[in-house]
């Protein structure tokens, strides 16, 4: 069964109003840190396991001039590597340094410490069901956008 139109537009709004909760939170959170928002993304997807740039660059939705300026960022402070694809001398493989493995440990466990405080008046079933609904959620616009991505779906204007 589709979804509504109504439900879909309240959705998106949600989903916006959201996005914008969760920046401030993240932008109120790296105040007086060595790395931005922007950057402990990358360390994030960095952190999944050691990848090509031009992949991490996909997945983050930039171009690989703004990816390279980030990497270049995080390795001054000593938080990823590159080195060389052996299979492929033209591309370079980003991995996270122990430094960067710490920092990334601290980032995310002062994200769930304040996450935990915020919801501090949730039930562990709110959360948990939320947490999958996001999850399905995400999937679904994930397939979604790579089946466009493929042309397999067409999308009307």
């Amino acid at each position: 069964m589709a979804v509504a139109p109504d439900t879909a537009a309240d959705l998106v709004y949600q989903i916006f109003d959201l996005q914008r909760a969760v920046r401030c939170i993240a932008t109120a959170s790296v105040r007086g840190q060595d790395t931005g928002v922007a950057l402990q993304g990358v360390l994030r997807f960095v952190g999944e396991g050691e990848a090509r740039a031009t992949r991490l660059a996909e997945r983050l939705g930039v171009s690989a001039p703004v990816l390279s300026r980030h990497i270049a960022d995080l390795e001054e402070h000593g938080l990823v590597v590159r080195r060389q694809d052996p299979d492929d001398g033209r591309a370079q493989l980003v991995a996270l340094t122990a430094l960067g493995a710490a920092k990334l440990r601290h980032i995310e466990d002062q994200r769930t410490a304040v996450l935990q405080d915020y919801l501090r008046d949730w039930s562990e079933e709110d959360a948990g069901n939320t947490a999958r609904i996001l999850h399905k959620l995400t999937e679904s616009l994930k397939q979604s956008a790579r089946a466009t991505a493929a042309g397999t779906i067409t999308t009307t204007a």
